[in-house]
């Protein structure tokens, strides 16, 4: 029995990862045609903007805009617009927060950081036009204009002051209140988990999903998010530099709030696996046409990178 359960579990697996890599590179073809510069694009603007879009990465939250279009009876061809959306916010806050004013990071991905390349003020331009870009390419979902709201305002509140950048904001310079693992929550639920929350209710949303439908996915998502943070965390302390394309200990080494420094590397461990289970919990409505969301937070969990 247990070698039929390790049998399947491979199987499934396997299963994912191509159906993963598959709408990875949907997602791909369709960041390299909306980020396609026209006229009045300065060369060296567009050249930063598409050096960090295009870099190798998960597009973790692209393709959990697309299995939650997925898990709610909807194609990725007409989610590919949100998820190209998602990416590129995720993509402009990632070379904000490795500018020298922020978290001073030389290396993403595996490469030098756009200001290293570009230089800070050619590197804060392409941020903001990602961002931008971003709302734009949002308009071009073939959807109701009350559908293309929704995504719109749903995108732009993640990455405001009340969740990314508010996040940011108290990452880098806490309250006075001093350091709690509520605090710490708190912090990485709007910094990091928002915009992972919001990429599955753009899903939903693309896919017309109703309130209890929609609840579910933002449930899995609030959850989801954070275990993906702990495990960041948990990264820096353990991971490998060369696997992880960026600097680990970095976090230690300027002093930041993080989990394993709060609870120590085997309880943020068990918080992840918990906050997984919930979110897969959360997600039992969705039946079997969530799996590849299951699949994926366990993903989440056991990643080395």
């Amino acid at each position: 029995m247990s070698a039929l359960r390790v049998s399947m579990t491979n199987t499934s697996i396997c299963l994912f990862t191509q159906h993963a890599d598959q709408m990875r590179s949907l997602v791909e073809a369709a960041l390299d045609r909306h980020s396609q510069q026209g006229e009045g694009c300065p060369d060296a603007l567009a050249e930063a903007m598409r050096y960090s879009l295009l870099a190798p990465g998960k597009r973790l939250r692209p393709l959990l805009v697309l299995m939650a279009a997925e898990a709610c009876g909807e194609q990725p061809d007409p989610a590919l617009p949100a998820a190209c959306a998602v990416e590129m916010v995720h993509v402009y806050s990632l070379i904000h927060d490795d500018l020298p004013a922020m978290d001073d990071d030389d290396l993403r991905r595996g490469r030098p950081t756009c200001h290293k390349v570009f230089g800070e003020a050619m590197a804060i331009l392409a941020g903001d036009a990602l961002f931008a870009l971003a709302m734009e390419t949002l308009t071009r979902l073939d959807r109701p204009s009350a559908v293309v709201a929704a995504c719109c305002r749903t995108l732009a509140m993640a990455a405001g002051p009340r969740y990314l950048a508010g996040g940011q904001a108290d990452d880098i310079a806490p309250p006075a209140a001093g350091p709690s693992i509520e605090m710490l929550e708190g912090i990485h639920r709007r910094k990091t988990g928002a915009l992972i929350e919001a990429s599955l209710c753009l899903g939903g949303l693309v896919a017309g999903a109703g309130h209890e439908r929609l609840a579910a996915l933002t449930s899995y998502g609030r959850s989801v998010g954070l275990a993906f943070q702990i495990v960041d965390d948990l990264l820096d302390v353990r991971g490998d530099e060369a696997a992880l394309g960026k600097r680990v200990g970095k976090d230690s080494d300027l002093g930041k709030l993080t989990f394993p420094a709060i609870l120590g590397v085997e309880e943020s461990q068990r918080r992840a696996e918990s906050l997984v289970a919930a979110g897969c919990e959360a997600i039992a409505p969705l039946a079997g046409a969530a799996d590849h969301l299951r699949t994926l937070a366990h993903y989440v969990l056991e990643r080395n990178r």
